[in-house]
C-alpha cells in the first residue's frame, strides 16, 4: 500500500492553497499518523512525552525524573492530552490549560488527567502542595493557555518548567483565540475565518510573550513540536520568537542520531493478551534497559488502548524522525543547516519500499503545519510468515539506518559513532 497526502508542490505549499482544495475534497491533512493508516490515539504520543520529559529531566535538573517538580503547559487535545500522563509517569506535577472543557473530561475519563478545576488558584495550590510532597499530580484548567501563562506572571508564579502542545500549527481550524468560548470562537470561524485567524494570531504572540517572560524569570521552557515559534515569526515578524528551544534540538535528538525512536504496535487480533505478550518479548529481549522496563510496567499499568490495543516503545529503530524534514520544529538547528532539504524523507520512503514494507506513506505538515514539514511513514504486517519475518529484518534496519545516516551526514559526532559500531555505510562518508 503507497500513501501520498497533503502534498503540494513548492510554489502553492501554503495553507491558503490546502484550504481551498480541502473545501473541494480535494485533499486532506493526514499528519503523521492519521494518513498513513498509523493513528492510534493519545496512546501513540505518550512514550514520546515521557521520554522527552525524562531527557529534560536529565539535562535540565541532573535527575532522573521530574519529582518535586512542577510542569505548566496547555493543549489537551489528541497529542497535547498526552502531557498530563507523561509528567506524572516522571513523577512531577503537571498544570495543563485547555479551553474545551470537553477535552479535559475525556483526559479523565482515560485517566491521562486526575483533576479538573475552573479556577487557576486551586490548581496552584494543589500543584505546589503536591511538589512539595514530592508527588505525582495533574489537574487540567478550563481556560485559555496564554490567558492562564499571564496570570502565571501576574501572580509571580514561576514553573520549574513551560512548554505547550496547543494546535498552534494551524491558526484557523487549531487554536483557540483568548476572549471567546469554544462555541463563540466556532461561530466566528464559520461567520468571518480571516478575522478569526487574526485574532488567534494575536493571542499567539501573547502566549510566545507570555513564555519568553517564564522563561527570563527562571522556568525552563520549549516547544513542544506545534510551531507557535514558527507562527508568530512568520505572522508578526517576531525573530525573538526563536529565543526558546524546540524539543527536538534540547532533548530528542541525540536518541535521533543512533536511530532510536517511537516503535508502535498495534493488535490486529483486537486481543489485549496479544499485546501483553509483546510486553513479555520486550523484558525477555531486552533485560538490561532499566528504562524500557520501567516504560513497560508504567503503560500495562496506566495506559488504556484506544481502539485496537497497540503499544508504542521507544527502541532502536525510528518510524518518524528519521524520515522527516522540518524547517519550522527543528528552527535551522540542524548541525549543517539542511532543515529545509526534503530529500531525506523523500530517500527514506524509497528504501523502505525496496525494503518490502507493507505500508508507506509520503506527507506534507505533520504537526508544524502545511510548508513546514515533509515525512515518511511505514509499515510491516506480522503474520507470522516467513515473508514478514523477513521484511520485517529488512525495514527494521533500513528505516533507523536512515535516521543515523542523515545525521551522520549532517556531522553529528553521535551519528557517526553509531554508524562505525552499526556498520551502518554513509554515503561519501571516507
Amino acid at each position: 500500500m503507497l500513501i501520498a497526502n497533503s502534498n503540494l508542490v513548492g510554489h502553492w505549499d501554503t495553507w491558503e492553497q490546502f484550504h481551498e482544495l480541502e473545501a473541494e475534497g480535494k485533499i486532506m491533512y493526514g499528519q503523521m499518523t492519521a494518513g498513513s493508516w498509523a493513528y492510534i490515539g493519545t496512546q501513540g504520543i505518550i512514550q514520546g512525552t515521557y521520554e522527552t520529559l525524562a531527557a529534560l529531566a536529565r539535562t535540565e535538573f541532573d535527575a532522573t525524573d521530574l519529582e518535586g517538580r512542577v510542569v505548566v503547559t496547555g493543549g489537551l487535545g489528541g497529542m497535547g492530552g498526552a502531557q498530563p500522563l507523561a509528567v506524572t509517569m516522571n513523577r512531577g506535577v503537571c498544570v495543563a490549560a485547555e479551553v474545551d472543557e470537553a477535552r479535559i473530561d475525556r483526559r479523565l475519563e482515560t485517566g491521562y488527567c486526575e483533576e479538573k478545576t475552573d479556577e487557576l488558584d486551586e490548581a496552584l495550590e494543589r500543584a505546589s502542595a503536591a511538589a512539595a510532597a514530592g508527588e505525582p499530580y495533574s489537574v487540567g484548567v478550563h481556560t485559555n493557555a496564554a490567558d492562564m501563562l499571564e496570570a502565571l506572571l501576574d501572580r509571580g508564579f514561576v514553573p520549574d518548567v513551560v512548554t505547550d502542545q496547543t494546535s498552534a500549527h494551524d491558526a484557523l481550524e487549531g487554536y483557540y483565540p483568548s476572549g471567546h468560548t469554544v462555541a463563540a470562537a466556532d461561530r466566528l470561524r464559520e461567520a468571518d475565518p480571516d478575522a478569526y485567524r487574526e485574532a488567534a494570531l494575536d493571542t499567539m504572540e501573547r502566549h510566545v510573550d507570555a513564555i519568553l517572560a517564564l522563561r527570563d524569570r527562571g522556568a525552563v521552557a520549549f516547544e513542544y513540536g506545534n510551531n507557535i515559534r514558527g507562527q508568530v515569526n512568520a505572522a508578526r515578524g517576531r525573530e525573538d520568537a526563536f529565543d526558546y528551544p524546540g524539543f527536538v534540538p534540547a532533548y530528542v535528538r541525540p536518541q535521533f542520531c543512533r536511530g532510536r525512536g517511537p516503535f508502535r504496535w498495534l493488535a490486529l487480533s483486537g486481543d489485549p493478551a496479544d499485546i501483553h505478550r509483546t510486553d513479555a518479548a520486550i523484558r525477555e529481549l531486552f533485560p538490561g534497559k532499566d528504562d524500557l522496563l520501567r516504560w513497560i510496567d508504567l503503560a500495562q499499568e496506566r495506559v488504556q488502548f484506544q481502539g485496537l490495543p497497540s503499544r508504542v516503545c521507544w527502541l532502536g529503530y525510528e518510524t518518524d524522525e528519521d524520515g522527516l524534514t522540518e524547517r519550522a520544529r527543528f528552527a535551522l538547528r540542524i548541525n549543517d543547516l539542511t532543515d529545509a532539504v526534503a530529500d531525506w524523507p523523500i530517500l527514506n520512503a524509497l528504501v523502505n519500499c525496496a525494503a518490502g514494507a507493507d505500508i508507506v506513506s509520503v506527507h506534507d505538515g505533520g504537526g508544524v503545519g502545511i510548508g513546514n514539514a515533509v515525512h515518511a511513514n511505514n509499515h510491516v504486517v506480522l503474520d507470522g510468515t516467513e515473508r514478514a519475518a523477513t521484511t520485517a529484518r529488512r525495514v527494521f534496519t533500513t528505516d533507523p539506518g536512515m535516521g543515523v545516516v542523515r545525521h551522520a551526514d549532517a556531522g553529528y559526532e553521535a551519528a557517526l559513532e553509531e554508524a562505525r559500531a552499526s556498520d551502518v555505510a554513509i554515503p561519501m562518508g571516507e
